[in-house]
C-alpha cells in the first residue's frame, strides 16, 4: 500500500536533499524500476514545462534516456525531492497535477534508489593546476619572498601588491564553488607564458645580490663572508639545485631526476655556473609537476587506494594554509607519521596555530559566505575595508581558537575598530583609544577583539555590519541565509517576475503590506515562502547594519523603499517547516535550535568541498552525515570539524582511472 504524500520538516527535506544516487555498484532493478513506473509519470507531469525546446529552471528531463543517465543528472532528483516536498510542482494551474499516491511513488523511488543505496568511496583522481593563490604563497614559500608591484600607496587606500595576484587572470569558481576546484580550468599558452615571466622576475631577483639571506636559506649552508653572486661555487649550486627541486616537486626528487637536472651544471664555473643553475630553476617552476597537484602521487590505475603520505601532506596543506607543505609537514610525511590520527591532529593544531591560517578565513570563508559583495556596500574606502575585515578576523578566531561551530551564528565574541565602534556603543569603551596621526584624514586600522557583554542586539555572522550592508532589504537577506548558512538550494527567480508596485503618494501601506502583494502570485510565492521570513525578521537592522530598535537610533537621511521605519517594523514570521517566531531574537533561537543540524551539515558539506577541491557526489553523502552527527552530538568546534575532514574516506584514499588510450 503506497502511504499519504507526507509534509516533511525542512529539517528531513535537507536531509533528503543532500543523499544521492551512488555511483558504485549495481542498480539495475531501481533502473527499471524508473523506466516502468517512474519515467512515465515525469513524461506526464513535468516534461511540458521541463523538456525538449521549453526548460524552465534549468531542468530538462528529456536528458535521462538511460541507467547511466539516471547517476550524471542526480541532482535533477534533488529538485524533483524538494518540488514534492513542498507541494510546489506541478503548479496549481497545471492541466494535469499527479496524484497522491502518484507524487509518494516518486518520493518512494526516490529514496530507495539515491538514499538506501548509498555507498561511501572517495572520488576519482583529477589533476588541479594551483590556483592564483596557491601558486603566489608556493611561490613566497619556496623563493623566500613575494613578487610585488611597485607603486605608491596612501595611508586610506589598500591596493593588490603581489604580481602574481596581477598578471594571472582570476580563476573561476569549479563545480564545487571554489576556485582552488581548477580540474576544468586549463593551462592556456597565455597564462603559461605568465609562468614564464614569473619564474624570471623570481630568480632575477633571487640572484640580485639583494636577497643574500633568502638564496643562502635556499643552498642551506652559510655563505663565506665577504660573499659575492660571481663567487657561487659547483657545491653551492649542486646543493641549491638539489633543495630547489624537493620544493618544487613537494617530495623526494626521484634519482634519475635529479641526475638529469645535475648534468647541466657539470664542470662549469664562474657566469656560466649561475645561468646553467637559474635555466634549471625556471624549468623546475614552469614544469606540471611544480604547477599542478598530485601529478607525482604513486598511483595504482583503476584502484582504490590511500594516497601516499607526500600527497596526504600536500591535501593537508592547501586545504589550511592554501600553500605548500613545509619543512616539519613533509618530515612527517617522510616517517609515515601523518597517517597516525593523533600525528595528524598535532600537525593541524601546529598549522592553525600558525599565521598562514588566516588562509581559512580569507580564501574559504570568503569564498563560502560572498564576502567580496562587501567591496559594494560603501563607497568610502576606510569604512568598506572596515566592514571587510571584521567577518574575516572573527572568522579566524573561529578557525584557530577551537571554537564551537555553531558560534558562527551566536558569539559573545567581536573584533571592531574605531570605524565600526559606532555599532556597538555600549561595549565599545574596551577599544584601546584611537589617536589619529597628524596629517592623517582616514587611517585603516587593524580591528581589536571586545566581548559583548551589553549589546544585545549583535552576535554572530547574521549581525555584523558588513554582512548586513551587502544584503539591503529582505529577499538578499532572506536568500544569502537560506543559501550560505541553511545550505538550501533556491534557483533563480523567473525572468518575468513583475515588480513590486510602488507606494502611491497617498498610500500607508508599509513595504511588507504591499510586498505581500507581489507575493500572492503563485509564481513567486513558492519561493518568497522560503525567504521572506527570513529576510524580514533582519530588517530590524537597517541598509547600514544600524540597528533599528536602539533608542539613539538616528535613520538614514536617504531612506530606501523597502526599509520600513522602525515604528512600522514587522519581523514575525513562520518557517515552511511550522516553526514560528515573534522578532530576529526568535529566528535566532529557532536557528541554533531546531535548524542547528541544518546549519552544522552545511558547515560540513563547505569545509569538504573546498578541503577535497571539487563537487561534493553521491558517495560523499555517508561521510557528510557521519561528521554532521559527529559535530551536533559534541558541540563540536572548527579544529574538530578540519580534523574530522582530514580524517575522513574521500580525503585520505582516491581512485585513480586507468590512463586513456588516445589511439
Amino acid at each position: 500500500m503506497i502511504r499519504p504524500l507526507r509534509r516533511y520538516t525542512l529539517n528531513d527535506l535537507l536531509r533528503l536533499l543532500i543523499l544521492h544516487v551512488s555511483v558504485v555498484g549495481g542498480h539495475l532493478a531501481a533502473g527499471d524500476e524508473y523506466e516502468s513506473a517512474i519515467q512515465p509519470l515525469i513524461e506526464q507531469y513535468c516534461v511540458k514545462c521541463h523538456g525538449g525546446e521549453k526548460v524552465k529552471g534549468e531542468v530538462d528531463f528529456t536528458l535521462i534516456n538511460s541507467e547511466a543517465d539516471l547517476d550524471s543528472h542526480f541532482e535533477l532528483w534533488e529538485t524533483v525531492a524538494d518540488v514534492l516536498a513542498y507541494d510546489e510542482m506541478p503548479p496549481e494551474e497545471a492541466d494535469e497535477r499527479p496524484s497522491t499516491d502518484e507524487a509518494q511513488q516518486i518520493v518512494d523511488w526516490y529514496e530507495d534508489r539515491f538514499v538506501k543505496s548509498v555507498k561511501p568511496r572517495p572520488g576519482d583522481f583529477k589533476p588541479r593546476r594551483l590556483s592564483a593563490p596557491e601558486y603566489r604563497n608556493t611561490l613566497h614559500s619556496i623563493l623566500g619572498f613575494d613578487l610585488e608591484v611597485a607603486f605608491i600607496e596612501a595611508e586610506q587606500t589598500t591596493m593588490e601588491s603581489s604580481l602574481a595576484l596581477k598578471l594571472l587572470p582570476t580563476d573561476p569558481p569549479g563545480a564545487s564553488g571554489y576556485i582552488n576546484d581548477t580540474y576544468a580550468a586549463r593551462l592556456s599558452s597565455a597564462i603559461w607564458e605568465q609562468y614564464a615571466y614569473l619564474a624570471d622576475r623570481g630568480l632575477q631577483e633571487l640572484f640580485s645580490g639583494n636577497r643574500m639571506q633568502e638564496l643562502e636559506s635556499l643552498v642551506g649552508v652559510p655563505f663565506p663572508t665577504p660573499f659575492k653572486i660571481a663567487d657561487f661555487n659547483a657545491s653551492q649550486a649542486k646543493t641549491l639545485l638539489q633543495n630547489f627541486s624537493q620544493k618544487t616537486y613537494r617530495r623526494p626528487v626521484p634519482r634519475k631526476n635529479l641526475k638529469t637536472i645535475l648534468a647541466s651544471i657539470k664542470g662549469l664555473t664562474g657566469e656560466p655556473l649561475v645561468e646553467a643553475v637559474k635555466i634549471e630553476m625556471k624549468a623546475l617552476l614552469v614544469s606540471p609537476q611544480f604547477l599542478y597537484r598530485g601529478l607525482l602521487m604513486e598511483s595504482k590505475p583503476g584502484q582504490q587506494q590511500r594516497v601516499d603520505n607526500y600527497e596526504l601532506a600536500e591535501r593537508l596543506s592547501y586545504f589550511l594554509w592554501e600553500d605548500m607543505p613545509d619543512e616539519a609537514l613533509l618530515e612527517s610525511a617522510r616517517r609515515g607519521r601523518l597517517r597516525k590520527p593523533d600525528d595528524l591532529e598535532k600537525q593541524i593544531d601546529r598549522m592553525l596555530a600558525s599565521p598562514k591560517a588566516i588562509n581559512l578565513a580569507e580564501s574559504f570563508a570568503h569564498q563560502w559566505l560572498g564576502l567580496a559583495d562587501i567591496d559594494n556596500a560603501d563607497s568610502d574606502v576606510t569604512k568598506r575595508d572596515a566592514l571587510r575585515s571584521q567577518p574575516l578576523d572573527f572568522l579566524n578566531y573561529l578557525f584557530t581558537e577551537d571554537r564551537p561551530v555553531m558560534e558562527l551564528l551566536d558569539s559573545e565574541v567581536t573584533f571592531t575598530n574605531y570605524i565600526t565602534a559606532s555599532f556597538y556603543p555600549k561595549d565599545k569603551d574596551q577599544l584601546v583609544k584611537y589617536i589619529k596621526p597628524k596629517g592623517i584624514e582616514r587611517q585603516l586600522v587593524p580591528n581589536q577583539r571586545i566581548r559583548l557583554v551589553h549589546t544585545e542586539d549583535r552576535g554572530g555572522i547574521l549581525t555584523m555590519p558588513g554582512i548586513l550592508a551587502m544584503n539591503r532589504g529582505p529577499v538578499l537577506r532572506g536568500t544569502w541565509m537560506l543559501r550560505n548558512i541553511l545550505g538550501e538550494r533556491l534557483g533563480e527567480p523567473p525572468a518575468d517576475i513583475p515588480a513590486i508596485k510602488a507606494a502611491l503618494p497617498d498610500e500607508s501601506l508599509t513595504f511588507r503590506q504591499r510586498f505581500e502583494q507581489h507575493r500572492s502570485d503563485l509564481t513567486c510565492a513558492r519561493c518568497h515562502d522560503r525567504l521572506d521570513p527570513l529576510g524580514f525578521a533582519m530588517q530590524v537592522y537597517d541598509d547600514a547594519g544600524a540597528y533599528k530598535l536602539d533608542p539613539n537610533y538616528k535613520p538614514p537621511r536617504r531612506k530606501t523603499e523597502h526599509d520600513d521605519s522602525a515604528e512600522a517594523l514587522d519581523a514575525s514570521g513562520q518557517l515552511p517547516s511550522g516553526e514560528t517566531f515573534d522578532d530576529f531574537e526568535g529566528l535566532k533561537a529557532i536557528l541554533v535550535s531546531t535548524k542547528r543540524q541544518d546549519i552544522i551539515r552545511n558547515a560540513v558539506k563547505q569545509v569538504m568541498a573546498y578541503a577535497l577541491c571539487r563537487k561534493l557526489e553521491a558517495y560523499d553523502t555517508p561521510t557528510i552525515t557521519e561528521i554532521t552527527e559527529k559535530i551536533d552530538e559534541t558541540n563540536g568546534s572548527w579544529r574538530d570539524l578540519f580534523i574530522e575532514v582530514a580524517l575522513s574516506l574521500p580525503f585520505q584514499e582516491t581512485v585513480t582511472p586507468y590512463p586513456q588510450n588516445d589511439s
